[in-house]
C-alpha cells in the first residue's frame, strides 16, 4: 500500500532541487503532484519524468494572484488538495549584514515567508471545508542554529519555523497539521550563495565539517522527512521543528 495513495500535494519550488526530491517521492508512493515554480522548464521537467500524476504550473509564489490561480489550477485538476509544501525559497549571497541592500532584503522576506501568508489564506478555507489538510513549511537549520554572513536569510527561517508552531496551534482544532523541516545546507541552486565563496573542495570541506554525520543535505532527505509527516504514520504529530541536518543544530 502506498503511503499517500488517493492524495494531492501542491509543491512549490519543486522544479528543482529539495522540492523535486519531494514530488518524486510523493508521486512514488502514490500522490497527485503539482509542481509549481517560477522556472517553467524546470517545472515541466520534473512533470515529465513523474508522468500522469504530475501538473506543472508556472508561479511566483509573492503574488497572491499567481499562488490562488495555483490552488485552483490544483482543485480543477485533481479536485482536492490535501497537503501543501511551501518550498519555495531564496537566499542573499553570504556578506555582511550592512551589504544586503533593501530590495533583495524585501523579495527575500516576500518570497520566503509572504508567500506562506499567501498561501495560507488560499488553502485553509478548502481544508477546513474538507475537514482535514498537512502543510509543511521547508524552514531551515538558519533559523535555529545560524551561521554568519546571512543574517537576513537567517531572520526569513526564522519566522518560518516560529510561524509553523503558531499555525499548528490555530488550526489544530480544525484538524489540519502544519509542521516545519529544518534542513541543513544541500548541494542545490542556491549552494554557492550560502557559501559565498567558490564551490572548490576546501570550501565544501570546511562548511561539512560543521554536520555531524559529516555530509550535506540531499533531496532524499528532505522528502523522507516530508513523506512521513505527511503520512498517516504522522497524524499526531504538529508543531514540530523537523532538523534534517546530521546533526549540525545540536
Amino acid at each position: 500500500m502506498h503511503q499517500l495513495e488517493g492524495r494531492v500535494a501542491l509543491i512549490t519550488g519543486a522544479g528543482s532541487g529539495f522540492g523535486e526530491g519531494i514530488a518524486k517521492v510523493f508521486a512514488r508512493e502514490g500522490a497527485k503532484v503539482v509542481i509549481a515554480d517560477l522556472n517553467e522548464q524546470g517545472a515541466n521537467r520534473v512533470a515529465s519524468l513523474i508522468g500522469s500524476s504530475a501538473l506543472a504550473l508556472k508561479g511566483d509564489v509573492s503574488k497572491r494572484e499567481d499562488i490562488q490561480c495555483m490552488v485552483d489550477a490544483t482543485m480543477h485538476e485533481f479536485g482536492s488538495l490535501d497537503i501543501v509544501i511551501n518550498n519555495a525559497a531564496i537566499t542573499h549571497k553570504n556578506q555582511p549584514m550592512l551589504d544586503v541592500d533593501e530590495a533583495m532584503f524585501d523579495r527575500m522576506f516576500d518570497v520566503n515567508v509572504k508567500s506562506i501568508y499567501y498561501m495560507t489564506n488560499a488553502v485553509v478555507p478548502l481544508m477546513r471545508k474538507q475537514g482535514k489538510g498537512v502543510i509543511i513549511n521547508i524552514g531551515s537549520t538558519a533559523g535555529i542554529r545560524p551561521r554568519p554572513g546571512l543574517t537576513w536569510y537567517n531572520a526569513t527561517k526564522g519566522a518560518v519555523n516560529l510561524l509553523s508552531k503558531s499555525m499548528a496551534i490555530e488550526l489544530g482544532p480544525d484538524n489540519i497539521r502544519v509542521n516545519a523541516i529544518c534542513p541543513v545546507m544541500g548541494v542545490t541552486g542556491m549552494f554557492e550563495l550560502f557559501m559565498g565563496l567558490p564551490d572548490t573542495p576546501e570550501n565544501r570541506a570546511k562548511f561539512q565539517s560543521t554536520i555531524p554525520l559529516g555530509r550535506f543535505c540531499k533531496p532524499e532527505d528532505v522528502a523522507a522527512a516530508a513523506l512521513f509527516l505527511a503520512s498517516d504514520a504522522a497524524e499526531f504529530i504538529t508543531g514540530v521543528e523537523f532538523p534534517v541536518d546530521g546533526g549540525r543544530t545540536i
